[in-house]
């Protein structure tokens, strides 16, 4: 008989006493939540495959796989529907809060999991497909939206941003049921990564991994800073003050409730709502990639979020000129004159 799990009583709390709690306090497990569930789903991808190896994780405050372990960290708001408003009101959005993305997501530090488990990045044939993978990894990164030497995963073209990265991305498209990664890469160059992934998870999909631990790096229950501490942190990691050309352009159209007065509706909210129409209508008259054009109106929503851009344009017209700013930025972006993007 299933055990009914009790509503820990934080889940009624306002957000104000919520930032208050340590993670410690919060006293969440995997057992029982929709994590277990997507934990037994990639599980279950690598039985179906006949891997001796499989992944394990635990809960954390984000996503990461440290260098030393076979497993990976999942972060603490996907616990629990409460969380996840709390990080939605903060984040403005929940990284793995559906069910596709947070297996692609798992997928991708799964792979990190396994290099460690079988020290793949020592093999000279990846190192000379994906690089060193001792490369410092950089702050910030520009990528080629229009490259096709690399897979296209999760977003902002991560696999661009380290070897690494690259390695992970790669093994996380080759993983994914049903991805036809064939065909979906023939004729690109990234398809010689794909075929060396396949062609070494035959080799090892039977051995035993050289390596197996079951730490847990920072686990949830062992930390002591606050949800409010973590957001605060996490606020100033992604705030960018280097955007002037895309602040200028946004201004034009969206001024600052200083200029336009409180009165009107947020830009930010504005182009939410219409942010699948304008992607639509900008790839149909430019001809850009759909994906490039979503992750630029994307960074505008945060622009305008961070100046407090108002609407005082009428709907139709102020359609008009977010359509043109997204224009000239996506442009930019793929001709050089773009901001480098943070992950």
């Amino acid at each position: 008989m299933a055990v009914r799990r009790l509503r820990p009583r934080w889940a009624g709390y306002g957000d104000e006493r919520l930032l208050e709690l340590s993670f410690s306090e919060l006293g969440l497990d995997l057992a029982g939540s929709t994590l277990r569930n997507r934990l037994d789903e990639l599980q279950a991808e690598f039985q179906d495959r006949g891997f001796c190896f499989r992944p394990y994780a635990w809960l954390s405050s984000d996503w990461f796989t440290p260098d030393h372990l076979t497993g990976f960290a999942m972060p603490f708001y996907l616990a629990h529907p409460r969380l996840m408003r709390l990080e939605r009101r903060q984040m403005l959005e929940v990284e793995g809060g559906t069910r596709a993305e947070c297996l692609k997501i798992m997928r991708h530090e799964t792979a990190h999991a396994m290099d460690n488990a079988y020290g793949l990045r020592r093999r000279k044939r990846w190192r000379e497909l994906f690089g060193r993978a001792g490369s410092k990894y950089a702050a910030n990164y520009t990528p080629d939206p229009t490259s096709r030497d690399f897979v296209l995963h999760l977003d902002y073209w991560y696999s661009q941003s380290h070897p690494l990265e690259d390695w992970a991305e790669t093994f996380a498209v080759w993983l994914q049921p049903g991805s036809r990664w064939r065909t979906r890469y023939a004729g690109w160059p990234a398809i010689e990564k794909l075929e060396y992934v396949d062609a070494l998870m035959q080799e090892i999909v039977h051995k035993p991994p050289a390596k197996r631990t079951r730490g847990q790096e920072d686990s949830l229950g062992r930390m002591d800073m606050t949800l409010g501490e973590y957001y605060e942190r996490k606020h100033a990691v992604y705030s960018d003050d280097s955007s002037p050309a895309l602040d200028g352009q946004l201004c034009r159209v969206f001024p600052r409730a200083g200029v336009a007065g409180t009165r009107f509706p947020r830009a930010a909210t504005f182009l939410r709502r219409h942010r699948r129409a304008l992607v639509r209508s900008v790839a149909a008259a430019t001809g850009q990639h759909r994906y490039l054009l979503d992750h630029v109106v994307r960074e505008m929503i945060e622009r305008c979020k961070s100046q407090d851009l108002r609407v005082s344009l009428g709907p139709r017209e102020a359609q008009v000129g977010a359509a043109i700013v997204l224009t000239s930025l996506s442009s930019q972006f793929l001709f050089g004159a773009h901001p480098i993007y943070r992950r």
